[in-house]
């Protein structure tokens, strides 16, 4: 297993990567120099060079000392005009060197790895060569207060050795602080700068530039002007080394005059105080947050400074968070890496600070920064909204509606669903419509969005809130004592449905189809019955709104789909229970996807776009959404009879799958889990791969054309200013874009092999999609077997959730906080740990769609230490 490879930071050493703007600008040059520097201004520190990539014969390779001891170096000080020595130990004699991989071939460091003899010098990993950088700071910093130059190979985008990546994305996880050695010579100007806005763009701290003094060409007049105008950046520069001869001997006597009058302490006293800062400020910033920030769903009085995790930097599947100060000696490392394990409330999905997402983001930043919507295209928006109709295979979505979060897309989704409904049904103006949910329910925190919501400490003590709609109770699934289950908690619901099932494996639950023809009568009896009863009181709705298959930030409770499928179906069937008389129901439709009942709206802003193992949560119910967040208008009459073949029937069916939806359960969308399919659906959160902000609300045609009409205050009269921002969109189009060529090379692959799939739906035995997790099925079933501390626990797509025993369920339950805190300790030796998030009695992690069967291997190795310990 690889442990993840923390920045380096530390108090006692002071780090910095020497890059160039391309090959032969001078960076040994330099490095030589302030490593002469650093000796000479701080005498009794040690000073050590390491050069991870070396390409050429050894003769010839920047240091030459392969010593393993860093302080100091003897077979270098003993010996400085030994024959054929490096560059650094000949002109630095003192430095430690030590050069990680040597390749003989003088090419581009992957074409040298290639040529060479895999079993004399093998061709290391990314993820080693970061870990042998890594080694070897720690190394140096654990002794005393020093410094430690790291050069890179060639250029900032020279490939790695392994060829898969270059070196500006390679070193980016240590985010060591840099310095570009700028390019002085013809085009070096284009050169410099666009080597470091390549690493600006990647999240680089560039200390400073350096280059040489040309007199002909000025580089060096021309780009200190513009790195302080436009960065703050200092430019040093210095008089050029001698031209090299043929006289070897010749030519070293001139390169020792050169650095016996060329110096860099202003270079070398600005990096110094550099360090200084960023360490100062970095253990500053949770004493201003507390004093400054107001948190969500914080409360601050119980919020001490030290209670605020400090984040330099993330990477991948990891913060880079600032440690403790655990001693004074200042030899330990002051960041450490911290698991995102709540995927940063629900977001990431192609990991953090991702290149491609950041070029993305800059493409469409620099084509139109932002641009109104209104009555205007432009290309990203385009693309993006034919990708996403085309993506999630609704034959109802025709239309997408851009918001900016989750919360205003559901508010979207649900002006859509209630004009349907109010104008087919026709009920007394006067009359609100409510919604027709799930308890424990969440769809944002406007008041709109609270308003569908059933009352809880969400929404107690706000004064606006007002309960407006039903929800029902349902059954949900679990693994309790290594046993797949489904079951109902409430009393009522138990007496109509009976009491718990059993069932061999999670993919049998999800096998909707089987389970109805093996009988499914109680679910929807449970459900007519509770229509018609809501009916006789009187109360009218417009829209069904689900999370498909898992309810987020209400507790993590999966539910079971083939209620949720029964759920939607009944709505559809039943307009005769949501009509306010007989004169009122609409004809029979005949449109087959025409919304019937009422409008079914999917909230997939947490479970779309793959969190639960595919693109759309509503494939596990069978069933498909009228609006998904991701009826012209008559006077008078019943509305005409429809031949349009997706038109609904009922009620609109609303999908929030704003958590669940864009493969975070495992699929594209989780209404294939239902087998159903929304008239509206609304997605967020991975629909941007977690970078920024956007939402997309798709619905039907029908819904559409119910806002159609000659006066311009029956529109839908809805937007903000960031409507369809071309950053949002361009990001989108790509985190969608990799997402689904990440399905099509079986990235995922590794996750299916891990016991989740049933026998019925394996690889040609059936047409139907198994379900499966990142999370293996053993582990699942291991860790829900202790059940003194645990209730249930249940895994799916990216998502793991831990559902502890306690008195109290819910949010204000506190069983989670113990394996919450234990998760946060950190370990011996690589000095990570968990960040993780609680939902009262329930502890979920997060997966992203990029992390590697490595890494799920480790966290669930920390998972059940941390468990054994807190109970």
């Amino acid at each position: 297993m690889d442990p993840p490879v923390a920045s380096l930071l530390f108090r006692s050493l002071r780090v910095y990567q020497v890059f160039g703007a391309n090959t032969d600008v001078g960076k040994t040059v330099f490095t030589t120099l302030l490593c002469r520097t650093a000796q000479r201004l701080w005498r009794d520190e040690p000073v050590a060079y390491l050069k991870p990539v070396s390409t050429g014969p050894a003769h010839e390779a920047d240091h030459w000392c392969k010593s393993r001891t860093p302080f100091p170096c003897p077979s270098v000080v003993a010996n400085p005009h030994s024959p054929l020595p490096s560059h650094i130990s000949r002109f630095a004699p003192g430095v430690a060197c030590k050069t990680l991989f040597q390749y003989d071939l003088a090419v581009s460091p992957h074409k040298a790895a290639l040529a060479s003899d895999e079993f004399v010098k093998p061709v290391p990993s990314d993820h080693a060569l970061l870990a042998k950088c890594r080694e070897y700071a720690v190394e140096c910093a654990a002794r005393q207060r020093g410094w430690l130059f790291v050069e890179s190979a060639g250029g900032v985008h020279s490939p790695s050795p392994s060829g898969k990546s270059t070196q500006a994305d390679v070193y980016r996880p240590l985010r060591i602080p840099t310095i570009l050695i700028g390019d002085s010579g013809l085009g070096g100007i284009s050169q410099t700068i666009s080597a470091f806005e390549s690493l600006l763009l990647r999240g680089y701290r560039v200390e400073s530039v350096l280059l040489f003094e040309n007199a002909r060409f000025e580089n060096h007049a021309y780009l200190g002007k513009y790195f302080q105008e436009h960065h703050r950046v200092p430019v040093f520069s210095t008089v050029e080394p001698p031209k090299r001869g043929d006289d070897a001997g010749h030519d070293a006597e001139a390169m020792a005059e050169y650095y016996g009058r060329a110096e860099a302490t202003r270079v070398l006293k600005h990096l110094n105080a550099r360090h200084d800062e960023r360490i100062n400020a970095l253990e500053a910033l949770p004493e201003r947050a507390h004093k400054s920030l107001w948190y969500p769903f914080t409360q601050q009085s119980l919020l001490s400074p030290a209670d605020i995790m400090t984040i330099d930097s993330a990477h991948g599947d990891y913060f880079q968070t600032l440690a403790p100060r655990a001693s004074d000696d200042g030899l330990a490392p002051l960041l450490g890496c911290s698991f995102d394990g709540s995927a940063s409330w629900f977001t990431q999905g192609l990991g953090h600070s991702n290149p491609r997402l950041t070029l993305a983001a800059a493409k469409a930043a620099g084509r139109y920064g932002h641009v109104m919507f209104a009555g205007a295209v432009h290309e990203p928006a385009m693309e993006l909204a034919e990708t996403l109709l085309d993506a999630m295979d609704n034959p109802r979505f025709h239309r997408v509606f851009y918001s900016d979060n989750g919360s205003t897309g559901n508010e979207v989704a649900l002006k859509m669903a209630l004009r349907a409904a109010r104008l087919r049904y026709r009920p007394d103006e006067t009359q609100q419509l409510g919604v027709l949910g799930l308890s424990g329910g969440y769809h944002g925190d406007t008041l709109g969005a609270l308003d569908c919501a059933e009352p809880s400490m969400f929404n107690d003590k706000v004064e606006w809130y007002e309960a407006k709609g039903f929800w029902f109770d349902y059954p949900t699934v679990l693994c309790s004592n290594g046993e797949w289950s489904v079951d109902v908690d409430n009393d009522g619901l138990r007496a109509e449905l009976g009491h718990a099932k059993r069932f061999s494996s999670l993919d049998d639950i999800f096998d909707v189809e089987t389970r109805e023809r093996l009988g499914y009568l109680s679910h929807q009896e449970s459900n007519k019955a509770t229509l018609s009863r809501l009916r006789q009181q009187g109360r009218r709705f417009g829209a069904l709104i689900l999370e498909p298959v898992v309810l987020g930030a209400g507790g993590m409770a999966l539910v079971d789909p083939l209620f949720q499928r029964t759920l939607v179906n009944v709505v559809r069937q039943s307009p005769h229970l949501l009509a306010t008389s007989s004169a009122c129901l609409p004809p029979t439709t005949t449109k087959p996807h025409d919304w019937t009942g009422l409008p079914v709206i999917f909230d997939e802003v947490f479970t779309g776009l793959y969190r639960l193992g595919r693109r759309t949560p509503s494939s596990f119910l069978g069933v498909q959404a009228d609006v998904s967040v991701h009826a012209k208008l008559l006077t008078g009459g019943l509305p005409p009879p429809t031949t349009k073949p997706h038109d609904g029937t009922g009620l609109p069916v609303i999908f929030d799958e704003v958590f669940t939806g864009l493969y975070r359960l495992g699929r594209r969308t989780p209404s294939s889990f239902l087998g159903v399919q929304a008239d509206v659906s609304v997605h967020a959160k991975l629909l941007t791969g977690g970078l920024v902000p956007l939402c997309a609300t798709l619905a039907s045609e029908s819904i559409f054309d119910v806002f159609s009409g000659p006066d311009k205050a029956d529109a839908l009269l809805h937007g903000h200013s960031y409507t369809a921002h071309p950053v949002g969109c361009q990001v989108a189009l790509e985190s969608l874009r990799e997402m689904q060529a990440m399905e099509r090379r079986g990235d995922w692959d590794w996750a299916k092999r891990q016991g989740w799939t049933g026998e019925g739906s394996r690889a040609g035995g059936s047409d139907r999609q198994g379900v499966w997790s990142v999370w293996p099925r053993e582990f699942v079933e291991s860790l829900s077997r202790p059940s003194g501390r645990v209730r249930g626990v249940w895994a799916l797509g990216s998502v793991l959730a831990i559902h502890l025993q306690d008195s109290v369920t819910g949010y204000s339950s506190n069983a989670a906080v113990g394996l919450r805190d234990a998760l946060r300790r950190r370990r011996d030796g690589s000095g990570a740990n968990v960040h993780s998030r609680v939902l009262g009695n329930v502890l979920y992690l997060m997966a992203s769609q990029t992390t590697t069967q490595s890494t799920i291997e480790q966290l669930t190795e920390l998972v059940e230490e941390s468990l054994s310990k807190c109970g």
